[in-house]
């Protein structure tokens, strides 16, 4: 689990494809601090396993099914990423809950600060005003959502912060809605009696 707070921007070094697996190396300095084999890693949002770690970065493979899914595949050598490490029990929880699985891509429709994002039909529902959206793995407060244009204003810390200001139109963004959103849709249409509430309950 994640908060969205991403602690700093690496650099992806080299992508290595063998069979269906892709290999991609980054170049990091904070999240390297206790990071493990095995250990979790959000890359713009994406959760991924560490499969290899030094002093100055560390690799994962990404299978298609991540790759379709995600803007991870665009990415190209030199190219900047948000890093952010799993968030520990106790810590503060600065963003919101995310659990670094991306639910689809959206394209810059315009640049930060003032960001505009074109949003898949599918998600729709789960974007509300006022409400929290996870980009490229950073925690978000949108402005408006109507007709498929999502806008967010970017604050110049998350610009300097992240790679957010780096965007261009056109690009694509990793977009993860509120787990709790889709929670409360499955239960609202679930259709079927809960075990949690008894007879005769206020």
């Amino acid at each position: 689990m994640f908060t969205g707070i991403v602690e700093e921007v690496g650099q992806l070094l080299s992508s290595t494809r063998t069979g269906a697996t892709t290999r991609l190396c980054f170049g990091a300095r904070s999240v390297l601090t206790g990071l493990s084999l095995g250990d979790s890693v959000a890359v713009n949002g994406c959760c991924l396993t560490v499969v290899e770690c030094d002093r100055a970065s560390f690799a994962i493979d990404a299978l298609d099914e991540t790759l379709a899914r995600t803007n991870l595949r665009q990415l190209e050598p030199g190219e900047h990423v948000n890093l952010e490490r799993p968030m520990a029990l106790g810590d503060r929880l600065g963003g919101h809950l995310v659990q670094g699985h991306v639910d689809a891509t959206g394209r810059i429709a315009e640049p930060a600060p003032h960001l505009a994002i074109e949003v898949p039909v599918a998600l729709h529902p789960y974007i509300v005003e006022k409400g929290s959206l996870a980009v490229d793995g950073c925690s978000l407060t949108v402005v408006s959502a109507n007709s498929g244009l999502v806008r967010i204003e970017i604050i110049p810390h998350t610009a300097r912060a992240t790679t957010l200001a780096r965007k261009a139109t056109g690009q694509l963004v990793n977009l993860e809605v509120d787990v709790v959103a889709k929670y409360v849709e499955r239960l609202v249409h679930a259709g079927a009696p809960s075990p949690y509430l008894r007879k005769g309950a206020p």
